[in-house]
């Protein structure tokens, strides 16, 4: 008998790793939960807590203000990609139209694939709505 294994989806696979703390809580405060709990797909470029720690606390306490929820929102839809964007796509890739409208910059330095200035360090952890891509640095729309 073989047992189906049931893949989670972005956000119970991103809560439930323990890598993607900060993530989660800035997700929550943009209201984007029940979106990333969606029909997808998505791919997301998910910047890991180490990501997260290499911004100014004061910036993190900032955005994660109500008052700047749009800002926020921007920046998270910005390490979104509608589709099932996989590894092997991404490496033929010189960009990536973001829901949040602007375009990710891709490129190859040496054998690190490159999202703006964030290096892409785990791939292809596929959930039920899509693919999570985990990178170093949380990447800002211009």
């Amino acid at each position: 008998m073989k047992i189906e294994r049931k893949l989670k989806d972005i956000v119970e696979t991103a809560s439930s790793s323990g890598d993607f703390s900060s993530l989660c809580t800035a997700v929550k405060a943009a209201g984007l939960i029940e979106t990333l709990q969606g029909e997808g797909p998505f791919t997301v470029f998910a910047p890991n807590d180490e990501a997260f720690s290499k911004l100014e606390s004061e910036t993190i306490n900032a955005l994660l203000n109500p008052a700047n929820k749009d800002k926020l929102t921007a920046i998270l839809t910005y390490h979104v990609v509608p589709g099932k964007v996989m590894a092997d796509d991404v490496m033929e890739m010189s960009e990536a139209q973001t829901v949040n409208g602007t375009p990710l910059s891709i490129s190859i330095e040496g054998n690190t694939v490159m999202v703006d200035d964030a290096s892409v360090i785990k791939t292809d952890i596929e959930c039920s709505n899509g693919v999570i891509h985990v990178i170093d640095t949380v990447v800002i729309p211009e």
